[in-house]
């Protein structure tokens, strides 16, 4: 990396020069984690179900009065998780209307600050600049942290949160006055999902400084900085309180919080190690090095660096594993510790393979060769092989699920990328010459922005009906604040948020029935589901696609 960023081949001549060149890697760090967080933000429709229901509370709390205090989803009490990151996206509706963009914008933009923050992390820990670099490219460059961060869910801002807080606790261990931020930033992330998030993550640094710090157990910044983050976090649990009483009580801190160690929500379930093949599944191509980068974090367990990476992972998969409920995104808390231990284990094999070959000036480092734990290139080279069958079927037309697929220029393009990332990867691997580590970092990175840049970056809004259009004829087909009944199978919130309106799925007798009874009933039927139906004095008010809009005459 020497030979493209010359810092990282010889220490900064002194304290301002090092901070300017730290100073300069973050602006770098922020506008590359801007332009792939922020490009096509409002391209698609929002997907079912978080992102529904985030945009609609928040469009509730800008419109309403008492809302931005007692949420509201369809005129009822919102009690889920309370409303830090809805307050903000609120905000975002009220400067720039409602729309996709405005809705993904804060948590978008906020994980986009959390790659930067990631650096200076490393900069507390690491002692060369080279462990901190990869470690943030790793994770810039992670598909569950560009996915679900460009989302308007909450997993963002609690990364956000969550890396300001450790890097205040790090940073305290030189000045006790930043353990105030510590303290703050796990209020943030109790208001923003939850006690039962904010302890578990408050639990990881109170394990890492026993570990590793325990005299800033007696700080008096560090409980003052709690008292500080908690009390807005209690007024805000108390005002509940006192508006809902024991709903409150069961609905948020029970069913939506503790019960979910115990009982999944939905269909939500899976085994204990559901998260690790989330990792092995989502997180190429940087899981071919996690291994190594968490033995590596062992052999070098009397560091602080490799402390907090242990504590963090191993605390937080294991609560995360023996809970009942099973989420994708309930893993991405434990991808800032994946970078950290990656990123690690890839400065230390760059340095082995630096040409000509450095002196080694650690001890520890010395009996630890990374050279030999580095994947065989041939599994790089059959991701190579996967790629280009993939660029070619997509390009080909052939058959999917019954449909005839159009060519896919985007998914070839990005195939292309990922086809031509792995054949030079591996050969570059197979000479063994480290620049296989930009190329994958490069590559990537370029595979995910031709990802983002397409309509197939939200990949579940083609398990179901396009909302849009629907949306369009409930919200201009029926009158304001007017219940509609749907055959759909499922509840769709997004439906709900496009038309503005309360949509309720009910199966056949109960529409029936509603028909029967209801005086001007609105229902939004596929159209076999009609004709089975039988219903008399039908109108059909709007159609779209296969659906109708039907009322009585």
């Amino acid at each position: 990396m020497s030979e493209i960023f010359p810092s990282l081949g010889s220490k900064p001549k002194n304290r301002w020069n090092d901070s300017f060149t730290d100073r300069l890697w973050m602006l770098a760090f922020l506008l590359a984690a801007v332009l792939i967080f922020g490009l096509n933000l409002g391209g698609v429709a929002l997907r079912d179900w978080d992102e529904g229901i985030a945009a609609q509370v928040s469009r509730e709390i800008w419109r309403g009065n008492l809302n931005w205090l007692y949420p509201t989803i369809g005129s009822m009490p919102y009690l889920n998780k309370p409303p830090l990151v809805h307050w903000l996206m609120g905000l975002c509706f009220a400067a720039g209307g409602v729309s996709e963009l405005t809705a993904r914008l804060v948590p978008a933009m906020l994980t986009a600050a959390s790659v930067p923050l990631l650096y200076a992390i490393g900069r507390e820990l690491f002692p060369q600049r080279s462990s901190s670099i990869f470690s943030a490219l790793v994770y810039l460059t992670l598909l569950p942290i560009v996915r679900h961060g460009r989302l308007a869910m909450l997993d963002g801002a609690v990364l956000f949160f969550l890396l300001a807080a450790v890097w205040c606790l790090l940073r305290s261990r030189r000045d006790l006055r930043y353990a105030l931020g510590a303290g703050i930033g796990f209020g943030l992330i109790c208001l923003t999902k939850g006690v039962m998030l904010g302890l578990l993550l408050g639990a990881i640094g109170f394990l890492f400084l026993v570990w590793d710090t325990p005299r800033l157990l007696t700080s008096g910044y560090l409980w003052g900085g709690l008292a500080i983050g908690t009390f807005p976090v209690a007024a805000w649990y108390f005002a509940q309180w006192l508006h809902y009483g024991q709903d409150f009580i069961s609905a948020n801190l029970v069913s939506q919080s503790f019960s979910r160690i115990w009982e999944p929500v939905g269909n939500h379930k899976g085994p204990p190690w559901y998260y690790l093949l989330e990792i092995l599944e989502s997180a190429w191509p940087w899981q071919l090095f996690y291994l190594q980068g968490l033995y590596f974090s062992w052999e070098n367990r009397n560091f602080p660096w490799s402390k907090l990476v242990l504590v963090w992972t191993g605390v937080y998969l294991l609560a995360i594993s023996v809970m009942n409920t099973k989420l994708p995104w309930y893993v991405l808390p434990v991808y800032p510790a994946f970078a950290l231990a990656v990123g690690s284990y890839l400065a230390e094999v760059w340095e082995q393979l630096s040409v000509p070959p450095e002196p080694v000036k650690d001890e520890v480092e010395e009996h630890f060769d990374a050279i030999s734990f580095l994947p065989h290139p041939a599994i790089l080279a059959i991701l190579a092989v996967v790629a280009v069958a993939g660029f070619l079927y997509f390009g080909s037309g052939l058959p999917l699920g019954g449909r005839n697929l159009s060519p896919e220029r985007d998914l070839q393009l990005m195939l292309m990328f990922v086809a031509l990332t792995m054949t030079m990867a591996a050969v570059l691997l197979h000479r063994k010459d480290r620049q296989f580590i930009l190329v994958l970092i490069w590559g990537t990175y370029l595979t995910l922005l031709v990802l983002v840049a397409s309509d197939n970056w939200v990949w579940e809004l083609a398990e179901d009906y396009p909302v849009k259009p629907i949306a369009e004829i409930v919200r201009t087909g029926t009158p304001a604040g007017q219940e509609v009944f749907t055959s759909h199978r499922l509840p769709r919130p997004s439906l709900n948020f496009y038309s503005n309106r309360q949509v309720i799925v009910a199966d056949a007798p109960t529409l029936k029935q509603k028909w029967q009874t209801l005086p001007q009933p609105y229902f939004l039927l596929e159209k076999p589901v009609l004709k089975h139906l039988g219903l008399q004095n039908a109108e059909i008010v709007k159609t779209a696609d296969d659906w109708v809009l039907v009322t009585k005459k």
